[in-house]
């Protein structure tokens, strides 16, 4: 695993060096949306609600709507003016009772490693957590935002879980849940029967995903039975095209588009000059290559005269 922060735990006096891992992963199966003939990848483009076209990523914005239908607009000016939490300390605030945790509000779980020179410190903190049946409330800076967090124990490591702000766990508003029900002594002796006789250990590792194995039994085999293709390897842009490529292209395009007007009357072919002599340079070289001859300026009496020019220069001060 690949640490993704680095920091210390702090409570009192204390200071555990620890690095951060993420303590889960997500096993599902993910499919892409191909084009079925060919099985091209689908892209989909950013484009404007309001007027259909295409939109570059400089002009994006971001955009936050109220409750009563205005828009408010923040770019990245707005944004960098904002607090940032960019600290490398797990500052505890208080130790909890564990059963007064409500696990609805957790969120993401994070193994803490410590470095070497704190694995006693990290020991100490892990037995005084597991002894006082506590959980340490802290407050973590991650990707930029602070966040409030759980220091946990888990066998021999000590979890940091991330939990939900308060205000982010709904109340369940049912009016149903007001309604007077009458429960007689036989059912509630019945229902903890029944549960009784469900009962077991939970062991983690006697339950999995169904669905997602019989996916990938699926997808196996249809690669066993040759009902697979060679993925299409995606084509380049345009623009990535080698400089002298595209030189070539263009000028067999040039003597393409040469022979294709050949058959043009003469006045009309006099209006274009500047392509005509591209066209019968990209002709010569289509149909031979000859090497560069830079004998081609002197043809011009006026050229020779420029030529020499600067030589006459030189001798003028002797």
């Amino acid at each position: 695993m690949r640490a993704m922060w680095s920091g210390a735990v702090s409570f009192g006096l204390v200071s555990v060096p620890v690095k951060l891992y993420s303590a889960t992963t997500n096993h599902d199966i993910r499919f892409h949306q191909v084009h079925a003939p060919d099985g091209g990848r689908i892209r989909y483009k950013r484009t404007c609600s309001i007027d259909g076209e295409e939109v570059e990523y400089a002009d994006i914005v971001k955009g936050y709507e109220t409750e009563d239908g205005e828009l408010i607009t923040l770019d990245e000016g707005d944004l960098d003016s904002l607090p940032v939490a960019t600290g490398h300390e797990i500052d505890v605030i208080e130790f909890v009772p564990s059963d007064q945790i409500d696990p609805l509000l957790f969120d993401k779980s994070y193994y803490l490693e410590p470095e070497t020179k704190a694995a006693k410190p990290y020991a100490l903190l892990r037995e005084a957590l597991t002894d006082t049946d506590r959980m340490a409330v802290v407050k973590v800076a991650l990707r930029q935002r602070e966040t409030l967090a759980l220091l946990r124990v888990r066998g021999k490591a000590i979890v940091l879980q991330t939990m939900l702000w308060p205000d982010e766990v709904r109340e369940p508003e049912f009016d149903i849940l007001d309604v007077e029900v009458e429960l007689r002594p036989q059912e509630l002796q019945m229902a903890a029967s029944l549960v009784e006789s469900l009962g077991a250990d939970f062991e983690p590792s006697d339950f999995h995903d169904d669905y997602r194995d019989a996916v990938a039994d699926l997808i196996e085999r249809k690669r066993t039975t040759g009902d697979s293709r060679p993925a299409p390897a995606p084509e380049k842009p345009a623009d990535d095209g080698d400089s002298m490529t595209d030189l070539l292209t263009a000028l067999q395009r040039s003597v393409e588009a040469a022979r294709g007007t050949s058959a043009k009357p003469p006045e009309k072919a006099a209006d274009e000059p500047a392509e005509d002599k591209t066209e019968e340079r990209a002709e010569e070289k289509a149909e031979k290559p000859k090497p560069r001859r830079r004998t081609t300026k002197k043809d011009s009496p006026k050229d020779d005269e420029e030529a020499v020019a600067p030589r006459r220069r030189t001798r003028k001060p002797a």
